[in-house]
């Protein structure tokens, strides 16, 4: 811990604060529990990042203006980018996977998403056809070119530009202009002492796709979830934001967001590696491909890309 981050503690009246260190997330900033007689908590430290802390904080008035449970925001210092937060413990979503009533927590976080999605999205950056690719480019320039050393020919180039655009179109042609987490998984979902869903991460939220968060949730890259799960998780969501559309038309938008996601997904774990020496994510890269394997599979329209993926497997 850096002198000036005691500091600060201190300042706030929080004499000999003890820090353990927590596993971050993906990004700059570096997360600490709090242990000290005057009080409890978690410090995100942002210093490296403090642009992201009025950004933070102005995201986090949203979802409490929505009613949607968050680590109360207890202290902040805009100059320094230190944020002192509620502990709301250590058992995230991803810890009930293997307990008897996951399914009742999935159904909460399936309802706390259809509540998030009531959150006002007007002033925030949009997740229109320009940022959908400009995502998905990072798949051919960090996962093909910097992680798997392959160029692409001309003609294969082409190729995956079409898909992008084909896939831009469907992400595009589903209701917009909603709240957007943008990394609602798992890993970012936390269980408090009242069993209520706790909504974290949420800093780089975008005005965007009725279904992104959902993907993010079912077809999660740290955890497969069973078919038949997904099948009647979707369906409750449709049923409780009350969607008129047909099955085929809903499932369409569910997997081309899902692609979407998964595509720029390759290209981030492969650049955490590369760039940022965090190989951890490189063991996830299996189970995203086998999303854009199975999906891909289903429509015709997307073989090519599917061919140029198993090529380099």
């Amino acid at each position: 811990m850096h002198e000036e981050l005691k500091g600060w503690l201190e300042w706030l009246g929080i004499y000999d604060p003890q820090l353990e260190a927590l596993h971050g997330d993906a990004s700059a900033r570096r997360y600490y529990r709090l242990q000290s007689d005057d009080a409890t908590g978690i410090v995100m430290d942002a210093s490296d990042m403090k642009e992201s802390v009025p950004v933070f904080i102005g995201v986090a008035w949203r979802l409490m203006d929505a009613k949607i449970r968050i680590p109360t925001i207890k202290a902040y210092e805009l100059n320094k980018g230190f944020i002192f937060l509620e502990d709301v413990g250590s058992v995230h979503l991803y810890d009930k996977l293997l307990q008897a009533d996951a399914a009742l927590y999935y159904e909460k976080a399936i309802e706390t998403l259809v509540t998030m999605q009531e959150t006002p999205s007007q002033g925030l950056a949009p997740y229109d056809e320009m940022f959908l690719l400009e995502e998905m480019n990072l798949m051919p320039q960090w996962y093909l070119k910097a992680y798997l050393h392959r160029t692409l020919e001309c003609v294969e180039a082409r190729m995956l530009l079409e898909s992008f655009s084909l896939i831009c179109k469907e992400v595009l042609s589903q209701p917009q202009g909603i709240f957007v987490h943008r990394d609602y998984h798992a890993k970012n979902l936390m269980i408090d002492t009242q069993d209520e869903i706790v909504v974290i991460d949420f800093q780089d939220a975008k005005e965007g796709a009725l279904l992104y968060d959902l993907v993010s949730l079912l077809r999660d890259v740290y955890v497969e979830l069973d078919a038949k799960e997904v099948q009647r998780l979707l369906l409750l969501f449709k049923q409780l934001k009350g969607i008129e559309v047909d099955d085929e038309t809903f499932i369409r938008w569910f997997d081309f967001t899902g692609l979407q996601r998964h595509i720029k997904i390759l290209g981030i774990f492969a650049r955490l590696s590369i760039r940022d020496g965090k190989d951890g994510y490189l063991k996830d890269i299996p189970l995203t491909l086998k999303y854009i394997q199975e999906v891909g599979s289903r429509y015709p329209e997307l073989h090519g890309l599917l061919a140029l993926l198993k090529i380099i497997k």
